[in-house]
């Protein structure tokens, strides 16, 4: 670490001059802030632990984590009918998301259990691992949608419902 020149000195002691402390801790003085102490005078940094993420309530689950085999395996094969329908083709990123949400709304309302949401399939220029911004988004979408906590499951829709081009949406019950 180099030392501070007369001139940076001079100006660190403008500067410090200027700072207010906040409210609940001390004042700086001029003539210790002025310059930082050596290496070797430093008390080593104590190395405190992170403390754990919270854990999410169990109330709420997220979008996608509470489906069982059998609805994979029938989901997968495009053996279930969807009950609604949500094509976001034409649309831009914000009309989208206002379909996306009433339509949502009218599913939850009306007790539909599987909705399928097409988004349409990436231009040809990002067809090798791209995806369109719409289908980017529609994961975050659902994630923060206050529908959240009635989403079962997201998956990949099977070919005959749109394949790489569509979602399936699937609500959970009401009880």
């Amino acid at each position: 670490m180099r030392r501070l020149s007369a001139e940076e000195r001079a100006l660190w002691h403008k500067v410090v001059e200027t700072v207010r402390p906040l409210a609940g801790t001390a004042p700086l003085v001029a003539g210790k802030a002025s310059e930082p102490e050596p290496e070797s005078k430093r008390a080593a940094p104590a190395i405190v632990p992170p403390k754990p993420a919270p854990k999410p309530p169990a109330a709420k689950a997220r979008p996608g984590t509470t489906l069982d085999a059998s609805w994979d395996r029938r989901l997968a094969r495009g053996l279930v009918a969807p009950d609604a329908i949500v094509d976001l083709h034409g649309h831009n990123l914000a009309t989208a998301w206002d379909l996306l949400d009433r339509r949502l709304d009218q599913a939850v309302a009306g007790g539909a259990r599987l909705l399928l949401l097409i988004t349409g399939k990436p231009p040809a220029e990002k067809a090798r691992g791209g995806r369109g911004a719409i289908r980017a988004a529609v994961g975050d979408w659902l994630h923060a949608s206050r529908h959240a906590g009635d989403i079962a499951a997201v998956r990949n829709a099977a070919p005959r419902h749109g394949g790489a081009g569509a979602l399936y949406i699937v609500l959970r019950r009401k009880r």
